[in-house]
């Protein structure tokens, strides 16, 4: 058990307890249409795979592209009114995707319509996590960042496990108008939640360009991408691994991932404040690679099952654990854009896994997929052992 035995204050945790509660509900703007979007996009006629992945890949897109920006907003404007700003965001994005829903707009009217809110949604993403990492340690102090952002992460992954069945099911029901209306409804909870929490400081001193930040978070970046390769792998191509092989249970895969993935944040969200960012990365990173390698020569749907716990718990800590480094390693003025710009090498480790690995799987199997994962969280953990022994030498 990774429950916590230090003494804390508790009214910043109950501050950054609403912050998270708040961001799990109003993610489900994110969450919500992921899954459904595909399903009525392919339902129109002349529409099929490919635009229907440009429409849910393109707010991706989109959050990269404004990593830097939301950095900036969050460093001089301070995270309340970054994550307000975002909060916001998803609640005109929604309602524009809202208007993709009206039957009686030629159907590429409809689409570029669904295309703009999806381009703004990716905006208020990025505004959203970087407003809410820097006003949830501002709230609690650098010293508990690593529960930030184990939160956070809780949050947002928590509002992607129950959003996709639940946004499903409004579609098939009610259509695709009536589904981005929830998600337009749920950011505006949000900012009721949010609404009391007092402003945090920002923190004066000249601005560095984003690029010498980026060199400086280097490593600590390519290691949450390295830990990125098999989370995407195994979302991607797990169901597919177990229909390939005729195994039964498809879908527990996903879900034995996602519980362990929460469960890992909520209950050892305090250990990398506690042991160091560095070690606990280590610890993680060797987990994940272990459920890698299992999903990779899993001879039975059990072992599978179990390959996915072990990811799920070392993917769980990896983002917060080096995410701690990254605070630790930049002077706070700049801590909101040196959070997004590490959130963007995890990003583009999203964004180029699902390519990279179809083409690998047509050509060997799925069950290479899982060994690029493991292969990828061994890099991760070269590189975390070899800055641990350069702080050593440093003294």
């Amino acid at each position: 058990m990774c429950a916590s035995h230090v003494k804390s204050d508790p009214a910043p945790l109950r501050l950054l307890a609403r912050l998270a509660i708040a961001l799990f509900l109003s993610y489900m703007a994110v969450a919500l249409p992921l899954a459904a979007i595909p399903v009525s996009i392919l339902h129109w006629p002349g529409y099929g795979n490919g635009l229907a992945g440009l429409a849910v890949g393109i707010a991706f897109f989109s959050t990269i592209l404004s990593r830097n920006h939301s950095g900036a907003f969050a460093d001089t404007k301070g995270g309340r009114p970054c994550m307000r700003a975002g909060l916001a965001i998803y609640v005109a994005a929604s309602l524009i995707c809202a208007l993709s829903g009206l039957t009686t707009l030629p159907g590429a009217t409809r689409y570029l319509i669904l295309l703009a809110g999806r381009l703004l949604l990716g905006v208020g993403e990025s505004l959203t996590i970087v407003g809410m990492l820097g006003w949830g340690i501002g709230l609690v102090g650098q010293q508990r960042a690593g529960r930030v952002l184990a939160w956070t992460g809780a949050a947002m992954y928590g509002a992607f496990a129950v959003g996709g069945p639940i946004g499903l099911a409004i579609y098939e029901r009610a259509g695709m108008g009536a589904l981005m209306l929830v998600s337009a409804l749920l950011p505006l909870i949000g900012l009721a939640l949010v609404h009391g929490i007092p402003a945090t400081p920002t923190h004066a001193g000249g601005r560095a360009p984003f690029w010498h930040i980026l060199g400086t978070i280097r490593w600590q970046g390519i290691a949450v991408a390295l830990q990125g390769v098999g989370f995407a792998a195994l979302g991607a191509f797990l169901p597919l691994r177990f229909i390939h092989a005729h195994w039964p249970y498809a879908g527990l895969g996903l879900t034995c991932f996602g519980v362990a993935f929460v469960a890992g944040r909520f209950t050892c969200g305090h250990l990398p404040d506690r042991i160091g960012g560095l070690r606990m990365a280590a610890l993680s990173l060797t987990i994940e690679a272990m459920g890698q390698y299992l999903l990779w020569c899993a001879p039975s749907p059990l072992l599978a099952l179990a390959g996915a716990v072990l990811t799920g718990a070392g993917c769980s800590m990896v983002y917060p654990s080096l995410g701690v480094e990254v605070v630790r390693i930049v002077p706070p003025h700049m801590r909101g854009t040196a959070l997004g710009g590490f959130a963007a090498f995890q990003d583009l480790a999203y964004g180029a896994t699902g390519p990279l690995a179809g083409l690998l799987a047509d050509r060997y199997g799925y069950d290479i997929v899982f060994l690029l994962g493991g292969l990828c969280a061994t890099g991760g953990v070269a590189i975390v052992l070899g800055l641990l022994q350069a702080r050593r030498q440093a003294g």
